[in-house]
């Protein structure tokens, strides 16, 4: 099932926004014309050497601090996970895309409170060059992630 499916078939209203291909949350933010603050970068995260994988969510214009993420998670170690990792993990994607939704993966998704605080969220679909368009409330009812902040501007020091 597509995540367009998925997300009807839970009668989520969301838009499909077609764009040129990107492979950075950040380049589709600029192709759109939205705020990097308002625009989820979906990364993969490697627990506990690998026995867990979450999915943390977060602005385009911020990177993961894997100590803050650590400590949400009660200590455990992090690291990112591999491409490799993503592909075996999500196989309906293309390479490098990863959805904001670690459910429908069987993996606990995280987002960081900056991102919590937008009305709208968009996010790379299942391809490069399509993105979705929803509201943050609707996402968070969908997904129930825990909430924490863990992401930091690339101008903050980790």
């Amino acid at each position: 099932m597509s995540l367009a499916e998925y997300l009807s078939h839970r009668h989520i209203s969301f838009r499909l926004v077609p764009h040129p291909e990107t492979h950075a949350a950040n380049r589709m933010a600029a192709v759109l014309h939205l705020p990097g603050r308002e625009v989820a970068k979906t990364v993969m995260l490697r627990a506990d050497r690998g026995y867990v994988y979450v999915v943390a969510v977060l602005p385009a214009d911020c990177r993961v601090d894997t100590l803050m993420v650590s400590q949400m998670l009660g200590g455990c170690e992090i690291n990112l996970a591999t491409e490799r990792e993503i592909c075996e993990r999500c196989p309906d994607c293309e390479r490098g895309v990863l959805p904001p939704f670690g459910s429908l993966y069987g993996m606990r998704t995280i987002v960081d409170t900056r991102l919590a605080r937008c009305d709208e969220i968009t996010f790379e679909g299942e391809t490069h060059h399509e993105a979705i368009t929803m509201s943050f409330g609707d996402f968070r009812r969908t997904e129930e992630p825990l909430i924490g902040d863990f992401a930091r501007r690339a101008s903050e020091r980790l």
